[in-house]
C-alpha cells in the first residue's frame, strides 16, 4: 500500500494512502476532539467536531471522512477551530436537558470532559428544554433522550458488531431521536439481544446500566477492540 507525507501542525507525518486524516493524526500522538466517531465502527461525521483547516481549501473538513493526500498540509488547533468546537459544545448542551450533577456518569462523561477541554464554562445559546422522556421498559438498561447527542454510535455498534440494527434515528432537526425498531418500547424489542453493547459505547449518559445512582456509572468499549480485531483475523472461522 503506498505512502502519503503530509503537514500536520507543521510537523510532516507519513500516512498510508486511503488512511483518514483523524487515524494519521492519533497515529501520529496528535489529539483531535471527537464524539460520534469510535475506532471499530464506521464514521459518519456526525458531531463535527473533528473539522480541520486544509490548506487550499476554504471550507472546515471533516478529519474522520476526509483521506489524507501527498503533500496536504492541515491545521488541527487554530483560533478559528477552537471557536467552532466550543459553539457546537454550547449547541449540544443548549438542545436537550444536560444536568450533569445528577447524570449517572457524571465525572466519566466525554460531552463533558471535551467541555472542560475547551473551556466552555458556560453557554451563550438560550437553552431549548425540550419536554423528553426516559424509556426504563428494559429489563437491565435505560434510556434518556435528555442527555442524548445523536452521535448513532448505538444504532452503529448494534448494526455492524451485534448484527442486530434494533437502534435506529427517527424524526428530523431537532425532533430527531434515538428508537428501537419500530419505535416501541425498548423493553418490547423482539430485535434486542440484551447485549448491552450500546450501552457501553454511549458518550454520555443516554444509555445507562438500571441501578446506578449518579456519578456512579462507567462505561467500558475494551470489547468493541477485542471483538473487531477477532473478526479482521478470522480467529471464529474453523
Amino acid at each position: 500500500m503506498s505512502v502519503r507525507t503530509l503537514v500536520l501542525d507543521g510537523n510532516a507525518i507519513t500516512a498510508l494512502e486511503g488512511q483518514t486524516i483523524f487515524a494519521a493524526a492519533w497515529e501520529s500522538g496528535v489529539h483531535i476532539p471527537r464524539l460520534c466517531h469510535l475506532g471499530g465502527l464506521s464514521e459518519v461525521g456526525a458531531c463535527r467536531l473533528c473539522l480541520v483547516e486544509v490548506e487550499g481549501q476554504t471550507k472546515l473538513q471533516a478529519s474522520c471522512l476526509t483521506k489524507v493526500a501527498e503533500d496536504m498540509v492541515v491545521r488541527t488547533d487554530t483560533p478559528r477551530l477552537r471557536e467552532h468546537r466550543k459553539l457546537i459544545l454550547e449547541l449540544l448542551f443548549a438542545e436537550r436537558n444536560h444536568v450533569c450533577s445528577v447524570c449517572v456518569v457524571n465525572g466519566a462523561c466525554e460531552l463533558q470532559d471535551l467541555a472542560a477541554e475547551l473551556g466552555v464554562d458556560h453557554v451563550r445559546l438560550r437553552p431549548q428544554y425540550p419536554h423528553l422522556g426516559l424509556d426504563l421498559s428494559h429489563d437491565r438498561f435505560g434510556l434518556d433522550h435528555n442527555r442524548c447527542i445523536l452521535c448513532t454510535r448505538c444504532v452503529r455498534v448494534c448494526d455492524e458488531v451485534e448484527g442486530a440494527h434494533t437502534w435506529d434515528v427517527a424524526g428530523r432537526g431537532k425532533n430527531s431521536r434515538v428508537i428501537t425498531d419500530m419505535e416501541e418500547s425498548w423493553g418490547d424489542s423482539d430485535t434486542c439481544t440484551g447485549c448491552g453493547k450500546c450501552v457501553q459505547v454511549c458518550p454520555t449518559g443516554a444509555l445507562f446500566l438500571k441501578g446506578k445512582t449518579v456519578a456512579e456509572m462507567r462505561k467500558d468499549r475494551s470489547f468493541l477492540k477485542y471483538i473487531v480485531t477477532a473478526r479482521e483475523k478470522k480467529l471464529w472461522i474453523t
